[in-house]
């Protein structure tokens, strides 16, 4: 795997002062916590760094196995994406409600009248506008959801790795896929849990092909 300058760079930080926690890397470097985000998802993902909660980053001092950096690294977003569940905006709470646990997903998309991503209901919304607001059955979806542009979306071209990046940095379960040249229309959908699925399944491949 060809690792970015900066990337080597956070690598010598850690060998040097492990543990050190992210934002004393950032400060090492001269850049803000955010901006490192991603390098630390893809370092602690490829198994070359380990984090620890409390305590911070230390340098596993393994290597990445050709054969899996070509199966979780070179992969894209298309090759794991599942079919999105998509609701009007007009939808409301208690309708949704019954969506997710008909679909058994996790998170809901709203889209507006031309069909284009409007925003986003996670099963925390849905709970806590169902335990607050005793008129499910008449509050539309629009009320309560995230909204655009507040929403990290991603493109089928991009890779596995990229999109776990995201959902760790910001923090989410499900990122929604839109078209390349369509920001706003969905067509597919990223989870913590599929990723998850296809590193380990990708890695008992693996071990399979080695022994």
């Amino acid at each position: 795997m060809k690792l970015t300058s900066r990337q080597l760079e956070i690598i010598k930080i850690v060998k040097e002062n492990e543990p050190i926690s992210g934002d004393s890397i950032a400060k090492s470097l001269g850049l803000s916590r955010a901006t490192l985000r991603s390098d630390l998802a893809i370092l602690t993902m490829t198994g070359l760094l380990d984090a620890r909660p409390k305590v911070g980053y230390f340098y596993t001092g393994q290597t990445i196995e050709p054969l899996l950096y070509e199966k979780l690294y070179k992969k894209t977003v298309k090759d794991i994406m599942l079919p999105p569940i998509l609701i009007h905006q007009s939808t409301t709470v208690y309708d949704a409600v019954t969506n997710l646990f008909m679909y058994d997903v996790g998170s809901l998309y709203v889209k507006d009248d031309n069909d284009e991503l409007n925003g986003v209901l996670s099963r925390k919304d849905l709970l806590r506008a169902a335990i607050s607001n005793p008129n499910t059955e008449k509050t539309p979806v629009a009320m309560i959801m995230s909204r655009m542009p507040n929403i990290i979306t991603i493109t089928s071209d991009r890779t596995i790795l990229e999109a776990g990046g995201l959902l760790m940095q910001h923090s989410i379960d499900t990122i929604p896929v839109v078209e390349i040249n369509q920001p706003k229309k969905v067509i597919g959908k990223v989870t913590k849990t599929r990723i998850m699925s296809y590193f380990i399944n990708a890695g008992h491949d693996i071990e399979k092909e080695n022994y």
